[in-house]
């Protein structure tokens, strides 16, 4: 067994919330991973840095200056985000950070670009800063070895998911719900390239956005408006037909997809579709999240498997706390033989998964070994994920 490194995990979602922080104790010998959760802590992003970051997700051109101050700044975030999370679990010292960083731009799939066919990411967040505040090597920009192999550079949960849910005995089916929902499914004693795992569509995006434009609200906390609207089922049945929906896995989703242009589109089909409140919209929002989730499983899961190979449907992300958009998934997995539970149930909080996956994810990149799942992102090999950036060398000897 190695000795254990303490890492650090932090992740800013599409949903650009905030920061997530999870401090973890990792050690593995022969394949024999051991993953100790130590701390998780969340911090919201400042509003003026919420509202510059989703203007840049979703702007056609940018200024070249702010976007490099951005990522400056966004460094200096993540940085003061890890010291808090340490200083809050009373840890002195950590070995290494995976830094996932915020996405500003994801292409998964290949299109013209001056006469070639290519993908193409974007997560800012200068992990050289992270280095030489903390005195520490940091693992940042996971997705393009992916790609380069030939992968779309997402999911990347789901390694984490394989290497932590596993089970000799029951199928699991793991569902994150962030700004954009992803699954992990994994037969009991399932290989590698037995795993399903790809984004099922919208998680709370489109939920917030709805939120922010009708309730001046960044998201609706517990499901609470969404419990005094109806949902329009007649709008979520013609959103189904999407190709995004009927693409086979693997795929990966953003805000490319589901961001301002298709809530605009979302809003105006549910004005077109009866008299409604404002209240009416953000339920069928939540309503189809929940149906895309069930969608994904009975057209590319579930219709793929025999009877009962899955028995654990297990959520996690910001979307677990969300009562109404919970009820909605628990009422709608019966007859699919599933019953919804959340990750804490499995010892890992709902919130830390995304942050905890990227520690993960940087101790292999640190220890050479890959970190994506070719089955779940399409790439034609394994690859070792990221870019490290060590501090400087003063630093490093404190």
């Amino acid at each position: 067994m190695s000795k254990p490194a303490m890492v650090a995990g932090v992740m800013s979602g599409t949903s650009a919330d905030g920061i997530d922080v999870a401090l973890a104790r990792i050690a593995s010998s022969r394949g024999d991973l051991r993953f100790r959760l130590l701390a998780h802590r969340g911090f919201p992003y400042p509003k003026n840095i919420r509202r510059k970051i989703l203007q840049l997700m979703n702007a056609s051109s940018a200024s070249v200056p702010e976007l490099a101050r951005l990522n400056f700044l966004l460094g200096e975030l993540y940085a003061e985000a890890i010291r808090k999370a340490m200083r809050s679990a009373g840890i002195r010292r950590i070995d290494l950070a995976g830094c996932h960083g915020q996405t500003l731009y994801h292409q998964g799939e290949t299109a013209d670009f001056l006469g070639r066919k290519l993908s193409a990411t974007w997560q800012t967040g200068e992990a050289a800063i992270v280095a030489a505040r903390l005195g520490i090597p940091v693992v940042s920009d996971f997705r393009p070895a992916d790609m380069a192999a030939g992968g779309k550079g997402a999911p990347l949960v789901p390694f984490f998911d394989y290497a932590l849910f596993r089970h000799r005995s029951r199928g699991r089916i793991l569902q994150n719900i962030g700004g954009i929902g992803n699954l992990t499914a994994i037969p009991a004693r399932a290989a590698p390239d037995q795993v399903i795992a790809f984004d099922t569509g919208p998680g709370n995006m489109v939920i917030d956005a709805c939120c922010q434009r009708l309730f001046q609200r960044p998201m609706d906390r517990n499901g609470e408006i969404a419990r005094r609207g109806r949902v329009l089922q007649a709008v979520i049945n013609k959103l189904l037909r999407d190709a995004f929906f009927r693409q086979k896995p693997p795929r990966t989703a953003g805000r490319e997809e589901f961001g301002g242009r298709f809530t605009d589109r979302f809003i105006t089909q549910c004005r077109r579709a009866a008299v409604i409140k404002p209240e009416d919209i953000v339920a069928t929002a939540t309503a189809f999240t929940a149906a895309t989730i069930v969608d994904a499983l009975r057209r590319f899961v579930l219709k793929r498997s025999s009877k009962n190979k899955y028995q654990d449907f297990i959520v996690s992300g910001g979307g677990a706390r969300n009562r109404t958009l919970m009820r909605y998934l628990r009422e709608s997995l019966p007859p699919l033989g599933l019953r919804a539970q959340t990750s804490d149930t499995l010892g890992m909080p709902v919130a830390a998964k995304e942050a905890a996956a990227f520690a993960l994810l940087a101790y292999q990149t640190w220890h050479q070994l890959a970190g994506n799942l070719p089955a779940a992102t399409g790439a034609s090999q394994p690859a070792i994920l990221g870019k490290i950036s060590f501090p400087p060398l003063e630093a490093a000897r404190r």
